[in-house]
């Protein structure tokens, strides 16, 4: 079954928990195959996160941080 459009919360954890499902049935998620439970959860929130158009950084309120290297060359953007 596809995946639902939206960016809401319930609409992303409904994504991530039909990909759940599918991982105990079948044992894979879209075409990999991961190796534990908790690697395919990790992979289901990203495949769910980006199909609503956000970030797990931005998500959890991170962004992007500039720092300068040791060397003092140009700075450097850290995601």
């Amino acid at each position: 079954m596809p995946l639902k459009k939206g960016k809401s919360q319930k609409v992303v954890s409904k994504n991530i928990s039909e990909m759940m499902k599918g991982f105990e049935k079948k044992g894979s998620i879209g075409t990999s195959e991961p190796k534990s439970k908790k690697a395919a959860q990790k992979q289901a929130v990203a495949i769910a996160l980006k199909k609503a158009g956000k970030s797990k950084t931005m998500k959890a309120g991170g962004a992007v941080e500039t720092v300068k290297k040791r060397d003092g060359n140009r700075p450097v953007k850290i995601y």
